[in-house]
């Protein structure tokens, strides 16, 4: 997997022949690298890694070895990054508290959640559903609050997990809900960092912009995972702020798109709607 951080992001030309060539942009001078990398050191944990090794960093982050020896141990000095064992013999790192008080910092500011958490509640409960709201992270969708119903089978994510951009329903609403230029930068961020699949996601990508235009929301029914159906929509809090995203999803057995379309997508629609007019007060 290629470092999709990297300051020099590929673009295709045509050559003589008229088949594509790559072409390196021009680098940023403003571009630090040393903390790109650290930083991407630090996303590569999932909520579910117990710890990371140097090697699965180095796959998960595209870079030698031998960088990301460097890296942990820096994060390592700092805070960020803590040694740890699985009780077998192996050994790696997991997050330090230094990444926990930033974390919980950014959360704090969040006022939003508190705005939203009653709201995301009453529709898990008439959903008996999962309700997340999201804010975007590079390539993923990462959830700041979630509420389920006491009574409903949904999905193992909370606070913090992260999910793909392109694949959900999360993230397709986020790039309907964004700028067209950040939408523009970000799809082809995304077709960069996998030529192979980019059809299949542009097509995904494209089809859900238009349901967006028609229905108000987004939806993944079966694209990420295949028993995983899900709709979502995008507001934008006053004052600048970045684009959130509540969505409402779970198992496919349990939600079928049907349901999720004529049941619970005007209660989605109306909820993000109170969001967006509740976001001056709350920001």
């Amino acid at each position: 997997m290629q470092n999709i951080m990297s300051s020099k992001i590929p673009t295709l030309l045509p050559s003589a022949q008229g088949s594509p060539r790559t072409v390196q942009a021009k680098p940023d001078r403003h571009f630090v690298t040393a903390l790109a990398r650290g930083l991407d050191v630090l996303s590569a944990f999932r909520s579910r890694d117990r710890m990371l090794g140097n090697q699965e960093l180095a796959r998960r982050c595209g870079l030698p070895k031998s960088t990301i020896s460097r890296l942990t141990y820096t994060l390592t000095r700092q805070g960020y990054l803590v040694p740890a064992t699985d009780g077998k013999g192996a050994t790696g790192y997991r997050l330090g508290s230094a990444v926990l008080a930033l974390g919980g910092a950014m959360l704090a500011r969040m006022d939003m959640r508190q705005v939203a958490r009653p709201l995301m509640q009453d529709l898990a409960d008439s959903s008996q559903a999962m309700v997340s709201l999201g804010v975007r992270d590079r390539f993923s969708m990462i959830y700041v609050e979630n509420c389920r119903s006491e009574s409903a089978l949904t999905l193992s994510l909370d606070v913090g997990s992260r999910i793909p951009l392109a694949q959900t329903a999360m993230g397709r609403a986020y790039l309907a809900g964004c700028s067209d230029s950040e939408r523009s930068d970000l799809m082809e961020r995304i077709r960069a960092h996998d030529e192979k699949a980019w059809p299949v996601t542009r097509a995904g990508i494209e089809l859900a912009l238009a349901h967006y235009r028609e229905h108000g929301c987004c939806a993944s029914f079966g694209d990420w995972q295949k028993d995983v159906n899900a709709i979502a929509a995008a507001f934008r809090p006053e004052g600048g702020r970045a684009v959130m995203v509540v969505s409402c999803g779970g198992p496919g057995f349990k939600l079928s798109s049907q349901f999720l379309m004529t049941e619970i997508r005007p209660q989605l629609v109306s909820l993000v709607r109170k969001l967006q007019n509740a976001s001056g007060e709350a920001y």
